[in-house]
């Protein structure tokens, strides 16, 4: 986990001048300002995952969702799209209201970091977690039958629980990710998923084709689709328009996958899971499956609003035009 401190590099602006931030992996390769941000966020918040795991799980889960929470969420900004986010879709929501979303949002979601790096012992717990479902009947005969099976989900609950839990059920089960802007993290926090289950796909044409090869022998793929995605179908999410990746609906129609939405519900005591397999999808156009999945997405959300990451921008061009006016 520990990063190497960010070097003079002579040849750094030649190779800066070729390429593109966003196609940049090598931490080196960055704007010597933008690379010491990023060492020193890296130095942070290793820091802190490192306290965590000094820890007893239990006691490092806990502290991780608090210092996330009181901590991290008001410095980078979480709690205001938070805001920003429930005056959209619930604007009846009290003040009072609001700070406990914001509270018990951001505690979820330092809960799920810090899972992720107990690796092992995370997926101990998960060991005795419940699963069922209508769609759970349905993923083990694809399996017996080698069918490829598409499980499709959000940045909800811990979403990693599921990936683990089917992975001990079925074996590998592949996923797609994107990788995070932070070079320096990046590198240790794709280390510990791995940890939990893979293979991983780097999001992007490289990865994508990975991962459709590994689908089309029959496999299991999980995917995330609850982000703004710029060239996605106009759908909707809490009955306004949100840009939706139909990707998933897509590949499930063109190899035969059976597609399912899949959730880690985080229980009462913050530790334990319950994993649901909804009924899989009929095979109908991908806008169709991708609004199924949206709308299994938000009612799992209306069942348990603190578990959904509502930082995401994920209605970026309503929030900016209520930002406007």
């Amino acid at each position: 986990m520990t990063a190497t401190p960010p070097r003079p590099d002579p040849d750094a602006s030649r190779r800066k001048a070729r390429l593109p931030l966003a196609e940049i992996t090598d931490p080196a390769d960055l704007p010597p300002g933008l690379r010491l941000g990023q060492y020193a966020v890296n130095l942070a918040l290793g820091g802190m995952v490192r306290l965590g795991l000094a820890l007893p799980y239990r006691h490092r889960v806990a502290l991780v969702g608090w210092l996330v929470s009181r901590l991290v969420a008001p410095l980078a900004g979480y709690n205001r799209r938070i805001r920003d986010n429930l005056a959209l879709v619930h604007p009846q929501m009290s003040p009072d209201e609001v700070r406990r979303m914001q509270r018990a949002v951001t505690d979820n979601a330092g809960r799920t970091l810090i899972e992720i790096y107990s690796g092992s012992e995370f997926k101990a717990r998960l060991a005795e977690a419940p699963i069922g479902g209508a769609g759970l009947a349905a993923l083990d005969a694809a399996r017996e039958a080698g069918r490829p099976v598409i499980l499709v989900s959000g940045h909800f609950g811990n979403y990693e629980a599921f990936h683990a839990k089917i992975a001990s059920r079925h074996g590998e089960v592949g996923a797609i990710y994107r990788p995070l802007n932070n070079l320096y993290f990046n590198r240790h926090y794709v280390a510990a998923m791995e940890s939990i289950a893979k293979p991983l796909f780097p999001r992007g044409r490289r990865g994508m084709a990975q991962m459709v090869r590994f689908l089309r022998q029959g496999n299991i793929v999980a995917m995330l689709s609850d982000q703004h995605f710029a060239t996605g179908a106009r759908l909707t999410f809490f009955d306004k328009p949100a840009l939706t990746a139909t990707s998933a609906a897509e590949m499930a129609l063109k190899y035969n996958a059976e597609i399912l939405p899949i959730y880690g519900i985080r229980q009462p005591d913050g530790l334990s899971f319950r994993i649901e397999v909804e009924a899989p999808l009929a095979h109908t156009t991908a806008e169709d499956m991708s609004q199924q999945l949206n709308d299994s997405l938000e009612a799992m959300t209306r069942a348990h609003p603190e578990q959904w990451f509502w930082v995401h921008r994920r209605w970026k061009a309503l929030t900016r035009k209520r930002k406007k006016t």
